[in-house]
């Protein structure tokens, strides 16, 4: 299921798809109030499905399926998963990755909202355990704990090489830049220190977008 519906009544959507035994919904909507979020998130946590989003361009399999707003055409067919917080960057390093040579088995763009369905550690451990996938790259963005719980994990698990990249490196302090959750509100959830942890758990980060592809082709070339 893919939803599409305004903010006031995407919350009732989601439940009710999953109340449909649905398995996989992907929620497009931005601005979906978090009271209702937290409702959906308790909702749907004993219900045989796994949301992706709010706030997110979906999820895509190259050559095979797609559920979202991503532009198809880009995305041809390889060895690299990507896991992103940002529709646009996610666009980017596919981009990157395929005049690389490499192309993709699947991104999933897990929404940029504060409370969202799939995490970042979440659709890291899918992409692990693909067989087809070779290499993870992880853009994350300011605020939240996710990209250091994914760092954390795959320091513990991870069999891959990932790339990392954490977009906000100039962001002041307590101003939402773009996505809801994109807000710096303590020291631990600066783009510095997400870079840092991600640095200490083995991740190849890159501090700009246009390094992305470049670092993935060196850790498959290893």
């Amino acid at each position: 299921s893919i939803i599409f519906v305004p903010p006031a009544f995407a919350a009732d959507a989601i439940m009710e798809a999953a109340d449909g035994g649905i398995k996989v919904i992907v929620c497009i909507t931005e601005g979906i109030p978090t009271k209702d979020m937290i409702q959906v998130k308790e909702y749907i946590s004993d219900k045989d499905c796994r949301l992706i989003g709010p706030n997110c361009p979906g999820v895509i399999t190259a050559d095979e399926a797609k559920i979202g707003i991503m532009p198809g055409f880009i995305f041809k067919k390889g060895t690299v998963g990507v896991v992103s917080k940002s529709g646009t960057l996610t666009y980017e390093a596919v981009d990157q990755v395929v005049k690389a040579g490499l192309g993709i088995t699947t991104a999933i763009g897990i929404g940029g909202d504060p409370i969202i369905g799939t995490t970042t550690k979440e659709a890291v451990e899918l992409l692990m355990n693909d067989p087809e996938t070779e290499g993870i790259i992880m853009i994350g963005e300011i605020g939240g704990g996710m990209e250091a719980e994914a760092a954390y994990w795959i320091k513990e698990n991870g069999t891959k090489p990932v790339v990392g990249f954490i977009a906000g490196q100039t962001a002041p302090a307590g101003r939402r830049m773009g996505h809801a959750g994109a807000i710096v509100g303590g020291a631990d959830d600066t783009a510095a220190a997400k870079m840092k942890i991600m640095a200490e758990c083995g991740i190849t980060v890159v501090e700009s977008p246009a390094e992305i592809g470049e670092a993935m082709v060196a850790l498959l070339k290893k």
